[in-house]
């Protein structure tokens, strides 16, 4: 045992046990603070805002549809069909809002119970064995374990920048959105047709009604790209600039082929006729 203990050093098994005491309050007191839901309270609070959001543009969208389909004549049917069809849309921004809701915790554990203790074995036995390989590889899982951990907190300030500026936005379309519908619906009869002495009445009559229900179209066409920035796009650009920065750290070097220019360009819409032509 002595002998054991003097070809690895006394030095390297203090180390080795100052990561066993990391290893055992990774498992045990950061997890489970990590995956504790009071912990990211504002972050579970944020990504319920926005649920509530896309439930209420969904309905909204829904009941402005069938309103609009209830005006006579065809004119108004793609309009109608295609409020029908961001029904989808809003279906696939809340199953990410609900992944996001559970990653919060679900990224806290893994990192905390699997990777970094992963990670301080892995650093013992390089310690132990003095190979480089195994010190590389448990400094690359520790830091991956930060990554996933950090990734959807700094997302959601990011996104929330976004969504300061376009929260009286999603309250606008609600009201346009109710206003047409209330508009409709009160001149409706028991089938859920426009009666036609009420159509006269009702400003510029179904030509007004188009007009209004191609803007909420447009509004809500455009609370759908901000959604689906804030909610799906930018938390793959912040896992993209933190494994690039990550990389950027070890000193990975990042190469990309040499034609890449040409044939990104050759892809191109209009590429291969302009080749031909010259």
């Amino acid at each position: 045992m002595m002998k054991i203990i003097q070809k690895i050093g006394a030095k390297r098994i203090a180390v080795v046990l100052v990561l066993f005491v990391v290893a055992f309050l990774s498992i045990n007191v950061f997890s489970k603070a990590a995956s504790n839901p009071e912990n990211h309270t504002k972050t579970i609070e944020s990504l319920d805002e926005k649920k509530a959001d896309v439930l209420k543009l969904t309905a909204a969208s829904a009941a402005a549809s069938a309103a609009i389909a209830a005006i006579p004549g065809d004119a108004t049917t793609p309009v109608a069909n295609k409020l029908a069809d961001l029904t989808s849309y809003f279906m696939i921004i809340l199953m990410v809002v609900f992944l996001e809701k559970y990653l919060v915790t679900l990224t806290g554990y893994a990192a905390f119970t699997i990777l970094i203790p992963a990670a301080c074995i892995l650093l013992g036995i390089g310690i132990c064995l003095n190979r480089t390989f195994f010190k590389m590889l448990a400094i690359k899982m520790a830091a991956f374990a930060l990554v996933i951990f950090m990734i959807i907190p700094i997302s959601m300030k990011a996104s929330a920048i976004i969504e300061q500026t376009y929260d009286a936005s999603v309250e606008m379309v609600m009201e346009e959105a109710d206003e047409i519908t209330n508009e409709i619906d009160e001149n409706t009869d028991s089938e859920g047709n426009i009666i036609d002495k009420a159509l006269s009445k009702i400003k510029d009559g179904a030509a007004g009604l188009l007009e209004k229900g191609e803007k909420v179209l447009n509004h809500f066409i455009e609370m759908i790209a901000v959604m689906l920035v804030t909610s799906c796009l930018i938390p793959i650009v912040v896992l993209l600039f933190m494994v690039w920065f990550v990389r950027i750290l070890f000193g990975i070097q990042i190469n990309l082929p040499q034609n890449m220019p040409k044939r990104v360009a050759s892809n191109l819409p209009g590429h291969k006729n302009v080749s031909e032509k010259q």
